[in-house]
């Protein structure tokens, strides 16, 4: 990858921006991409670089979005779709929908499996193309307040489990916006200040290092409402046993991880959680149908799109815009 790729990457993950790396590993001609293309795609479908052309381009666009919302890096294949090459020039509803043929998107569906997508592209000329669909999302981020044994083992621990850890003694240092848990681990303190930040903020995991008795005391002086009590999570950790700093630390860790697993209130990758702002995992994204080709087209603000009386509809590619806006009303049944 050239130099400069790579420190937008690094740029990215820096700001803890998720986003999808998608690289062109082998190409069947005729076809504009070459090996070793790639481009990066950000969560509001901006595509940075270069993969193909533009039927390529959306369905990178589709599929990357898909899979950012889904957080699974996969194997796409773009390939025309069985026994049928179809241009924009010629192809109309009539063309796509054959007797004995497969539509673009029931081609698209056939092959899909846990780590490859294939997707019938009608728009291509011939050839092929696969990519390699890589996301690249930030580590959940754990607010951390407090130095005592417990707290330092939970930086290690969750370290190695893959979580960005952030441990502080200030109980006036703020909580980042896409923080996925805060646990309080200080044994004392300003406890109180920490957790009504941290509850306040909508932070979807919060945990408090206590007794259950003195657990249940500051849940009573901070007069929470059922939401927030339900994020807070006294005393912290689930109930395995542990004795010792470690044990302990593994113990909330587990219950962290099984908040997500279980779905439970967050997502240990991020996401929009309670009007939160997250640099993970969001919602799946929003789809339309080209009327043209059938092809599955992400609704970002940059889609190739027009206004009708049905609404506003949207197109992979200009040459299929275009071929709309030639004929509307062959089309038009199809919205």
């Amino acid at each position: 990858m050239r130099v400069e790729f790579l420190e937008r990457v690094n740029e990215l993950r820096a700001k803890r921006t998720a986003f999808v790396v998608a690289t062109v590993v082998r190409v069947a001609k005729p076809a504009s991409a070459h090996a070793g293309d790639s481009a990066i795609l950000l969560p509001d479908g901006t595509l940075e670089g270069f993969v193909g052309g533009m039927c390529s381009e959306s369905t990178v666009r589709t599929q990357g979005l898909r899979q950012l919302a889904a957080g699974r890096s996969i194997l796409l294949h773009i390939t025309p779709p069985p026994a049928v090459s179809v241009t924009h020039s010629s192809a109309g509803p009539a063309e796509l929908g054959m007797p004995g043929l497969p539509s673009p998107r029931a081609a698209q569906d056939a092959a899909d499996s846990e780590n490859e997508v294939t997707v019938g592209n009608p728009c291509l000329s011939g050839g092929a193309l696969d990519i390699f669909l890589e996301v690249m999302r930030p580590a959940a981020l754990v607010h951390l307040y407090g130095d005592t044994p417990v707290a330092r083992a939970l930086g290690v621990v969750g370290a190695a489990a893959g979580l960005d850890v952030r441990p502080t003694v200030d109980a006036g240092a703020p909580i980042p916006a896409d923080t996925s848990a805060v646990v309080v681990a200080s044994q004392g303190g300003d406890e109180h200040r920490v957790l009504t930040a941290a509850l306040g903020a909508g932070v979807p995991y919060v945990g408090l290092l206590a007794s259950r008795r003195r657990g249940s005391a500051l849940i009573e002086a901070l007069e929470l409402d059922a939401e927030q009590r339900g994020r807070l999570h006294t005393p912290a950790g689930l109930d395995i046993g542990a004795q010792s700093p470690g044990e302990v630390a593994l113990s909330i860790l587990a219950e962290i991880i099984a908040e997500t697993r279980s779905g439970g209130p967050f997502s240990m990758t991020g996401g929009n959680v309670g009007g939160r702002p997250a640099a993970g995992r969001g919602p799946a994204p929003q789809e339309a149908i080209d009327p043209i080709c059938g092809m599955s087209v992400a609704v970002t603000e940059s889609a190739i799109g027009v206004e009708t009386q049905e609404g506003r509809v949207y197109f992979c590619c200009p040459g299929c815009r275009d071929a709309f806006l030639a004929d509307p009303g062959r089309y038009t049944h199809s919205l």
